[in-house]
């Protein structure tokens, strides 16, 4: 009991969250806040310090003049003078100058689900005994009878795999429902009061498909998958229209915090539809947002057929790059497998203590057809595939889908891609595709990968960097948040160093990347990916989007990456966020 999947349940995030959503727009109408900002010859932004460029002919500077949102001539100050004007304004910021980062794959409408709740992810609760003092402190600041949720509990990462039981809960919480995700989304550990507050009882039935697990005919407190846990969440308040435009706000505020100025939402539609990008429009509109955002329409919803779903997004006025400077649509989403630390990833062999390897989520003929939906209409084409057996099939689907489709360089992808073999990295380079991994696998989940799920051997080929970069790919790392926080420099970090937070073991030194790698797939090669060429990089021509931070990553060692703190981050030339 488990499982961490790339993303929420999206069946209970629906539910949670479709009243909310019901009051959204249904067509996405961008708002082109650059449209007031046209480039002229003279800079209207002069910025003046330590800048580092990311560019290898020319990695440092230290002036940067910017028109329009754009870098329109970038050296010493004597190289820019001539562009600058009595109008023009200065900022020098007090901290090293850095290229905004890119974080191309993270989820914001599937973390909505759980995103007020308190964390009890093994970072903040390195203990079992962290965890429950954390839940027993929460409670006693609560009034009495509230409810108090939290979320990312893992067992997965505590000795034995411990639960936490409706007794356990009870003794935390006697005069509180409490309500407490598995990191995963597929399982929730409640006590008394919140089995009282959603109306069920040791006789009520298990709804099908999903489990009140029971010990001697008395429910345990372990609710397992999204149509027991759906009987849970009617006991508590559905968030409103405005909660929910405050939690996506605030998600895309914690980004920038980390130098972040570009992602992807990885998942758009999976709840929602086209109303979930119309109302990101508004969003966008009412208030410039923090980041850009790019966006991955999702292909299964609502019971229909991808291309039905194709369709819908059409309709909508959703097509390939349509949007603004902003908010622009880019990708069509497939998921062909589930989680490897849930043994769900779809794995050639068998996880450890078991006998199978998990399956597909789909048949080789509907893996086909979701994937042709979003090729017939010129999307860059994603799939999320964890296991190596993923991997195979879904290269397989890639391999004869298309020659059909001409040589467009849509950069077409392979989310995770976390098991690999030397053969499937060099199918990945011949199709011309490239993956993005989530490289805080090795850093939170490694030495459980090693020991428990997969073994040491299998366990080595995880996030396979190096071996990306010697096959000649261009692999970017992300945070699939929420499973993991969005902080590009501790993904990078990981990178290079691939040691693991339980022991600090280095999970196969062959797959470390350099430094220069590891920052690439950060900045230019998750550019490239999301199909943002003028971002990435300080340079002439270029978006100026950077950061201000107390550290520089491009001059230091890898091992304090993660400690660098930003100050502020700026989008277009404009502060978008400042601490």
């Amino acid at each position: 009991m488990s499982s961490t999947s790339c993303c929420n349940p999206k069946e209970l995030a629906s539910a949670h969250l479709g009243p909310a959503l019901a009051g959204a727009p249904d067509q996405a109408n961008p708002a082109h806040h650059a449209a007031s900002r046209p480039s002229g010859p003279s800079a209207d932004l002069l910025v003046i310090g330590d800048i580092v460029t990311n560019d290898p002919s020319a990695p440092t500077a230290e002036a940067m003049a910017i028109s329009g949102g754009k870098i329109i001539g970038i050296g010493s100050q004597s190289d820019v003078e001539g562009l600058v004007t009595a109008s023009t304004t200065t900022l020098k910021p007090g901290g090293f100058i850095l290229p905004g980062l890119i974080d191309p794959h993270m989820h914001i409408w599937t973390s909505l689900l759980t995103y007020p709740n308190i964390d009890l992810s093994h970072e903040l609760c390195p203990t079992l005994q962290d965890a429950t003092a954390a839940i027993k402190k929460a409670v006693s600041q609560a009034p009495r009878g509230q409810a108090v949720c939290f979320k990312n509990f893992d067992p997965s990462l505590y000795p034995g795999e411990p639960v936490l039981t409706r007794k356990t809960l009870d003794e935390l919480a006697p005069d509180n429902p409490v309500l407490v995700w598995n990191a995963s989304g597929h399982f929730m550990y409640v006590n008394s009061l919140m089995f009282q507050a959603a109306g069920i009882t040791d006789n009520t039935p298990d709804p099908p498909g999903g489990t009140l697990y029971r010990a001697d005919g008395t429910l345990t407190g372990v609710v397992g998958e999204p149509p027991a846990e759906e009987l849970i969440l009617k006991g508590l308040p559905k968030p409103s229209m405005t909660d929910v435009a405050m939690y996506i706000r605030q998600i895309l505020t914690a980004c920038a915090a980390q130098g972040v100025t570009s992602v992807r939402e990885a998942a758009t539609g999976a709840l929602a539809g086209p109303k979930e990008l119309a109302l990101l429009h508004q969003l966008n509109t009412e208030s410039r947002f923090p980041v850009r955002v790019s966006t991955a329409q999702f292909s299964v919803f609502g019971g229909k057929s991808p291309v039905e779903i194709a369709a819908l997004w059409k309709a909508a006025g959703v097509t390939p790059f349509s949007g603004d400077e902003m908010l622009r649509a880019d990708a069509w989403k497939v998921v062909s497998d589930g989680s490897n630390q849930g043994r769900s990833g779809y794995m050639l062999q068998p996880y450890l203590g078991e006998d199978n390897g998990a399956k597909a989520d789909f048949t080789p003929e509907t893996l086909r057809q979701a994937m042709k939906a979003g090729l017939d209409d010129g999307w860059q084409v994603m799939v999320h595939t964890n296991g190596d057996a993923a991997v195979e099939f879904v290269l397989d689907a890639y391999e004869d889908l298309l020659p059909g489709y001409g040589t467009t360089d849509l950069r077409h992808r392979l989310e995770h891609c976390s098991i690999t073999t030397d053969d499937q990295l060099v199918r990945i380079a011949a199709l011309g595709l490239s993956p993005s991994f989530l490289m805080n696998h090795v850093y939170y989940w490694g030495a459980a990968f090693r020991d428990t799920i997969l073994g040491p051997k299998r366990a080595g080929r995880l996030d396979r960097v190096a071996s990306a970069y010697r096959a000649g790919l261009r692999p970017s790392l992300h945070s699939d948040y929420n499973v993991t926080e969005v902080h590009p420099l501790l993904s990078a970090r990981t990178a290079v160093l691939r040691k693991t937070k339980a022991d600090g073991h280095v999970l196969n030194a062959d797959e470390c990347a350099t430094p220069e790698q590891a920052l690439a797939a950060i900045t230019t090669n998750a550019a490239w990916q999301i199909h943002a060429d003028d971002r990435g990089t300080l340079a002439v021509g270029k978006a100026a989007d950077f950061g201000v931070a107390n550290g520089n990553p491009w001059g230091s060692d890898p091992d304090g990456w993660a400690d660098i703190a930003f100050q502020a981050t700026y989008v277009g030339g404009q502060e978008a966020w400042s601490g």
